[in-house]
């Protein structure tokens, strides 16, 4: 098989599924997969995902030189395992080694937050609108998805940044800021942390919401659709929800104070979200008249596998 060292092969690991991708040099698909995650243990995980490599390449019709991995948590450069994923089997396992030696090449591993940030930073919604010049700081964006979880990531300068202990962007495991005691306590999470943002701003969070106030138990995306005609009940649900983010994006300002947040996932799909959330992030940070643009990804689904095909760029 011919050996194709500019095209980019990447690699979304999720709870339901694992996509892959090869790209050309220009960013387009030359061939893309998908299948089931296994249920099983670590070691169906992994020969998944090499079968899907291997996949890739055949209907590509060459073999990549690099692999970029997106999964959930994150790997901790003090041991290189796997920490705070919901994807239980990864947990304390050094998955870029472990893929690299039954794949023979390197792997590169990031949050798979970090690879969505990265895809929209470089070619998405978060672009810059123009060149840096040599005077400028450092260019940073945050990414966040919500859905069935809530990730966060930042990219600095077109690279993903993980931090000292590759945990930098796990801002959804922090608790809820400026809680009330009308908030509730949340809908619970797996990191075991009462009142963090994820309880919140997930779909589950979400749901968890509209049944507690409005005593109805529907899903997060019926929620959606009807406070995008204009429900009433789901409009107070999601005015909510707006106001939660609001405070947790603006944890994210105060503490880094991006040029742009770009938002991802199913509940990202609203437009109301992009209408309502800048005003109400501005009562709750220091800085007034917000220069950092609120944005929905570009590339919607796909953000988070192109951007782990971009991780060696």
């Amino acid at each position: 098989m011919l050996l194709f060292p500019s095209v980019r092969l990447g690699i979304d690991v999720g709870g339901t599924k694992i996509e892959g991708v090869c790209l050309d040099t220009e960013g387009h698909d030359r061939a893309r997969e998908r299948i089931v995650t296994p249920r099983g243990a670590y070691a169906e995980v992994l020969e998944a995902i090499a079968h899907l490599v291997e996949e890739l390449e055949r209907s590509a019709g060459g073999r990549a030189e690099r692999i970029g991995v997106g999964t959930p948590g994150f790997l901790a450069p003090c041991d290189g395992a796997i920490r705070n994923s919901n994807l239980q089997p990864l947990n304390g396992r050094a998955l870029d080694r472990d893929l690299a030696s039954r794949l023979g090449r390197p792997v590169r591993v990031a949050n798979d937050a970090n690879c969505f940030v990265l895809s929209e930073t470089l070619d998405g919604a978060a672009t810059r609108e123009r060149p840096p010049s040599s005077s400028d700081q450092p260019d940073v964006v945050f990414g966040a998805t919500l859905g069935t979880g809530v990730g966060g990531g930042f990219v600095i300068s077109s690279r993903v940044w993980p931090g000292a202990n590759g945990s930098a962007g796990e801002w959804s495991h922090l608790s809820l800021p400026y809680l009330r005691p009308e908030d509730g306590l949340g809908s619970g999470c797996y990191c075991g942390r009462p009142v963090c943002i994820e309880s919140f701003l997930c779909g589950r969070g979400l749901e968890w919401e509209h049944q507690r106030t409005q005593g109805e138990t529907i899903s997060s995306k019926e929620i959606a659709r009807r406070a995008a005609e204009g429900d009433p009940a789901a409009m107070v649900t999601f005015a909510s929800f707006e106001d939660r983010l609001a405070r947790a994006l603006a944890l994210v300002v105060d503490l880094v104070d991006p040029r742009a947040i770009v938002l991802g996932g199913g509940i990202a799909n609203n437009p109301r979200l992009f209408e309502n959330v800048p005003a109400l992030m501005e009562r709750y940070t220091v800085a007034r008249g917000l220069a950092t643009r609120l944005v929905a990804a570009r590339h919607g689904d796909a953000s988070g596998v192109r951007g782990a095909a971009r991780l060696w760029d």
